[in-house]
């Protein structure tokens, strides 16, 4: 199976390059232009060297055609304004990666199907987010979505995209919708390593308090490597035009998360607000219900939530 991931430089991208070169797969990771290849992608030499690496700029439709169009049997779509702080600086821009690129490559995957040269599975990736707020209790794929950030708005519109071209052109549409993941490797800008960073200093230095956004939000947080795995058992098992929640189903409030991962490092602080890092968008409550996932694919969470951040603990600097 010859599999293309954009965004493979990502925090995610890395972990499903490893996965799928240990499934067997012929590997094509598209990256930006700008992006380095000079070892700092996580990955060994050897799972470099295995890998196929492509350029691909989504806002430019040439870039997306010579990426894209080749015989690949499936095309993972990760690649996007991932972040919500920044989705939230520019919106207009995170609309033109996360939507309109996502619909030029919807394009040009009906354009080679309509052509014959190839009919890959396109699974788009979108978030968890797009339910917004709502009842305090799982979200189902049959729940209305309701997107309150830009971020997940533009999500939206990529789902839409693709879909459409589905319905249209018969592009084999599969939507992943995950909910919060975590793993060594990710950006601080996200809550799990940001908690860890500012956790682990305040026990270096010795400090009372920690600065904190709102605590109160519950979420869930899976292992970027079951994540994965749900991901490639869906290139394999999904039906096109089918959208597939990729959750635990156990929410922890923020608070008690910042607590729990304070015990393992053997100390209390004191949580002091900070208004800097309060988020005007924040979803009280955001659990996804992974029930037709395992159905359709036999997929379950391996990693336990203390074995989540044991391991983003163990990879935040001191």
């Amino acid at each position: 199976m010859k599999v293309l991931v954009t965004g493979a430089d990502g925090f995610v991208g890395r972990w499903l390059i490893r996965r799928l070169l240990d499934d067997g797969r012929e590997v094509y990771a598209a990256v930006r232009p700008t992006a380095s290849r000079h070892g700092d992608d996580g990955l060994t030499d050897a799972e470099r060297a295995a890998v196929r690496w492509l350029p691909l700029e989504l806002t430019e439709v040439e870039s997306v055609r010579q990426c894209v169009d080749l015989p690949y049997d499936a095309v993972v779509h990760l690649a996007a304004v991932a972040s919500g702080i920044d989705a939230a600086r520019d919106p207009g821009y995170t609309w033109s990666v996360n939507a309109a690129g996502t619909a030029r490559i919807a394009h040009v995957l009906a354009e080679a199907r309509r052509k014959g040269r190839a009919d890959p599975l396109f699974l788009v990736v979108s978030t968890g987010e797009v339910y917004g707020r709502g009842a305090p209790t799982p979200r189902k794929e049959t729940d209305p979505i309701a997107p309150c950030s830009p971020y997940a708005a533009s999500k939206v519109g990529a789902e839409a995209a693709a879909l459409e071209a589905w319905r249209r052109a018969g592009v084999r549409v599969v939507i992943a919708r995950p909910f919060a993941h975590t793993g060594p490797g990710q950006d601080s800008r996200f809550v799990v390593p940001a908690f860890a960073q500012r956790l682990k200093f305040a026990k270096k230095i010795g400090a009372p308090a920690v600065k904190v956004g709102n605590l109160e939000p519950v979420r869930e947080f899976l292992h970027v490597q079951d994540v994965v795995d749900a991901y490639a058992r869906l290139l394999t098992t999904a039906q096109p035009g089918e959208t597939y929640n990729v959750a635990s189903g156990q929410g922890i409030s923020l608070e008690d998360l910042l607590f729990k991962m304070a015990g393992l490092l053997g100390i209390r602080p004191i949580a002091e607000a900070d208004p800097d890092l309060i988020r005007p968008a924040d979803i009280p409550y955001l659990v996804g219900d992974a029930s037709k996932l395992r159905a359709a694919t036999g997929w379950v969470p391996r990693y336990s939530l203390d074995a989540v951040i044991r391991q983003v603990l163990d990879a935040a600097a001191d």
